[in-house]
């Protein structure tokens, strides 16, 4: 069966969108490639004074509190605030939401600004919908299905998209559930995987805006990409370390064939 995600891996790489990212000190670098291998561009930029501005002429935003300052606090608003007025297409990654009070609190406001796309464990998703502590840190303790209910909540109150990631990752829309079967467990033991998924889920809103394919085709498009990257990436490496490598590679060379027969999808009927 033709998905029109399968259109949104070809979009990516024709428009190479420039994705804002306001996301956490430890992954930065390791986004910046994921983005560039991929077929984005990245900007990480996060100043307050610049925010607001840039995300008007970005063409996706990631907002991704993961290692938060009060000054990146600023900024992510006037992120929002930007990209709100200029219609740019924005994520939310809602890193160890449930667990501390002051991130809590910003991503759970937040999630009245609308965003286009939340992304997270699913703990984290759990937790921003109010239904839930959190994880341990940035690793979940909740399966995927027990995550669904809060992303349809979540889906419903911001008439966007909710990805949980997983061992299998569910992308859910106000009138669509998804299940997406991809990726390795070698994922797991590189830091800013999950991150960086934030920052390729932005590139591939930004680059599917104004095509007719959907919001929710253009977030499991996102995730067929690593997912697979993932899976040939553990075929072609030795342990972590070189796992890491060889996924940048990998997300560099998939293409559609690739993604057609290594990810495996169902639909929700009901």
């Amino acid at each position: 069966m033709a998905y029109p995600y399968f259109q949104a891996v070809e979009l990516l790489r024709q428009h190479t969108p420039l994705v804002q990212c306001l996301t956490n000190s430890v992954v930065m670098q390791f986004t910046a490639n994921v983005l560039l291998a991929a077929g984005a561009s990245p900007a990480m930029c996060d100043t307050p004074e610049e925010s607001a501005d840039f995300a008007a002429v970005a063409n996706g935003v990631l907002i991704n509190a993961g290692t938060p300052s009060s000054e990146q606090y600023r900024g992510m608003a006037e992120a929002i605030r930007g990209a709100t007025a200029a219609g740019t297409p924005w994520v939310l990654d809602p890193v160890a939401v449930g667990g501390l009070k002051m991130r809590t609190d910003f991503a759970r406001g937040v999630v009245d600004k609308r965003p286009t796309a939340i992304r997270g464990n699913a703990s984290e998703v759990t937790a921003l919908a109010g239904l839930g502590a959190g994880g341990r840190g940035v690793d979940a303790t909740d399966s995927v299905d027990s995550a669904l209910e809060a992303a349809r909540r979540l889906a419903s109150r911001t008439g966007g998209v909710v990805a949980v990631s997983g061992p299998e990752d569910l992308i859910v829309s106000p009138d669509r559930v998804t299940r997406l079967h991809s990726g390795d467990p070698m994922l797991q033991l590189v830091i800013g995987t999950g991150c960086s998924l934030g920052a390729l889920t932005a590139a591939y809103l930004g680059a599917c805006r104004g095509s007719g394919l959907s919001l929710h085709d253009a977030v499991l498009a996102a995730h067929a990409h690593m997912g697979v990257a993932g899976q040939i990436a553990a075929d072609r490496s030795q342990g972590p370390g070189t796992f890491a490598v060889a996924l940048i590679d990998a997300l560099h060379g998939v293409d559609v064939e690739d993604i057609r027969t290594l990810s495996t999808i169902q639909e929700d009927l009901g």
